[in-house]
């Protein structure tokens, strides 16, 4: 039994009552709106995506594993330097998996709710967007049936803490969903979303496709019929030269060194693939979020430069949202030790 609603745990039910009592729940939390409020809801949330403007992730931090440092020291004031720079928004990576327990009701911990707190407090303070997401929830992308239901928990406790706070938070479902994950993500996304709207039935909701949030996978991705849901895709093609030299590659990409980028045919191939999101966007008539993007540090700079510019100039082109991967680490437009931007890419996301 699920404390938090009384309704029998999933794994006790078949799987159709499974899909009964998900559905029902998400559709008492939406409201079915007249012709007019549902053209007015659709440009709301176009307006929402564009509000998230230009943005960067906080990577490789609160996304970190529970007992590890991977030693990007971000501090709140590093949110002034982002709003001053021109940036509009930021993504929140967040491994919350770590810090709920692992039985029934899947408690977060209030130490961790309390440090995510004093970013967002800070946020708001520097007028920046921010995308808040549970990032690195491996159990629930290797193992989904056993995960769903903490999963859906977990959302429940993070929209219920946050319900009040302005229209500036944004929530997302899960990032690069992958493994297991991706053939159940449809059934998956819609429990999630779900625990969003018992409490948050209007606040915008990102969603991405399986498979890595692959722009390729959007055909995969199903959605409700939910007028405040962003959709968003990751971008990091070709990936033996974005991820060349990085330590975590396979062993091919690893060992490549100075490939370089931004031949006629490689410029092609990028638009052509920003234009594929694009496409679907129009068709099913969902704003798009580029959420993830960048080239590592191993590649030669002024190919990262101009990748990145290309990447930039094409997702605006399509009035594209988007967050640059990412601020201090390897990926990063900011140099923490030096306590300056990388001007050359800065100037890359901010032409």
């Amino acid at each position: 039994m699920n404390s938090n609603t009384g309704v029998p745990s999933f794994r006790s039910l078949p799987r159709l009552l499974v899909t009964w009592f998900t559905m029902a729940a998400l559709a008492s939390s939406l409201v079915v709106a007249p012709a007019g409020d549902a053209a007015d809801a659709e440009n709301s949330i176009f307006q929402a995506n564009q509000r998230l403007g230009r943005g960067v992730n906080l990577g490789n931090f609160l996304e970190v594993p529970r007992d590890q440092d991977w030693g990007v020291k971000i501090v709140p004031d590093h949110l002034a330097t982002i709003k001053q720079a021109g940036f509009d928004s930021i993504r929140l990576p967040v491994k919350w998996s770590d810090y709920a327990s692992k039985v029934q009701p899947y408690a977060i911990e209030p130490e961790f709710f309390s440090r995510v707190d004093r970013w967002l407090d800070r946020a708001e303070q520097e007028k920046l967007n921010v995308v808040l997401n549970i990032h690195h929830y491996d159990q629930l992308d290797t193992d989904p049936d056993q995960h769903v239901e903490r999963f859906r928990a977990i959302w429940r406790q993070i929209a219920q803490r946050y319900q009040s706070r302005g229209p500036w938070l944004y929530f997302e479902l899960d990032n690069e969903p992958h493994d297991k994950l991706s053939s159940k993500w449809n059934e998956v996304l819609l429990q999630g979303l779900a625990a969003v709207r018992e409490s948050n039935p209007t606040r915008p909701v990102i969603i991405g496709p399986p498979n890595w949030n692959g722009i390729w996978a959007l055909p995969q991705l199903r959605l409700p019929d939910d007028p405040n849901l962003i959709v968003t895709v990751h971008m990091y093609n070709p990936h033996n030269f974005t991820h060349q030299g990085a330590s975590w590659s396979n062993p091919e990409v690893r060992s490549i060194k100075d490939l370089s980028w931004g031949s006629k045919e490689e410029r092609a191939a990028l638009d052509k693939e920003i234009q594929q999101a694009a496409d679907w966007g129009k068709q099913h008539s969902r704003p798009i979020y580029l959420g993830e993007f960048g080239a590592y540090s191993s590649a030669p700079q002024d190919s990262r430069v101009r990748w990145t510019r290309a990447v930039v100039t094409a997702a605006e082109r399509h009035q594209m949202s988007w967050a640059y991967w990412e601020f201090g680490a390897g990926f990063g437009l900011y140099d923490i030790q030096q306590s300056q931007w990388r001007q050359d890419l800065l100037n890359a996301v901010m032409p």
